[in-house]
């Protein structure tokens, strides 16, 4: 059968690439973009270096967030808000 069909193998190698490598990614940036532009004034967040605060401003125009923290108010692009921790930070507390 491989006779016949000599990329057979490379076409499966590019399928099973795709379904396991591209499309999980492809659904990890549409979220975090869904994430991004859903956060609002008063939401807790951290920061991809670690940094704990809550959004005071956000910026539509330049799309970063002011946040502010135990230290001040920083300015963060939105992109430097991770997705998971904020998550998890604002998750109920199970008891």
């Amino acid at each position: 059968m491989l006779e016949q069909y000599p990329y057979l193998p490379l076409i499966l190698m590019f399928v099973v690439v795709y379904f396991f490598m591209i499309a999980p990614q492809r659904k990890r940036q549409k979220q975090e973009k869904k994430f991004t532009e859903e956060l609002k004034k008063g939401d807790k967040v951290v920061t991809k270096s670690g940094m704990h605060g809550k959004i005071v401003d956000l910026n539509d125009n330049d799309f970063s967030c002011v946040i502010e923290t135990m230290a001040g108010k920083i300015k963060f692009d939105r992109t430097a808000i991770s997705m998971e921790m904020s998550k998890k930070v604002n998750a109920p507390e199970k008891k």
